[in-house]
């Protein structure tokens, strides 16, 4: 199954993506997340996602629940080594749940392709004109 985004280039430093009918904006000039944060981001709200489903489907409330990412940047390469995901829970949260939410966490989708990478083809083509 094949799936496909547009990446365009609206106007100065923004590169958005447009997938389902929706436009994510990225840019380098700080309003809004450059590329690589949005990347980021997206390990730590994949995680976030698995973790509020998990609460959810228990009745357990969220507002008191917050994931803390932590990045090792390699200071020769500049390439980040290790990522920690700190799920901060209240006092009050089920022990017996606190081991399953760290399972929950894990079963994050974009976490899952940085350990398992897909294969990558760049090339050029040539739009057709009308």
């Amino acid at each position: 199954m094949r799936s496909e985004m547009e990446i365009v280039f609206p106007g100065g430093a923004r590169v958005d993506a447009v997938a389902n009918g929706m436009v994510i904006t990225t840019n380098q000039d700080g309003t809004a997340p450059a590329p690589f944060g949005l990347f980021l981001a997206s390990i730590g709200t994949c995680a976030g996602i698995y973790v509020l489903s998990f609460c959810k489907q228990r009745g357990l409330p969220t507002d008191n629940i917050r994931i803390i990412q932590r990045m090792d940047m390699n200071p020769v390469t500049h390439m980040i080594e290790h990522i920690e995901l700190d799920i901060q829970l209240p006092p009050d949260f089920p022990e017996q749940y606190k081991d399953a939410v760290v399972r929950s966490a894990e079963l994050c989708a974009v976490k899952k392709h940085l350990e398992n990478p897909p294969a990558f083809d760049v090339h050029v083509s040539v739009l057709q004109t009308a």
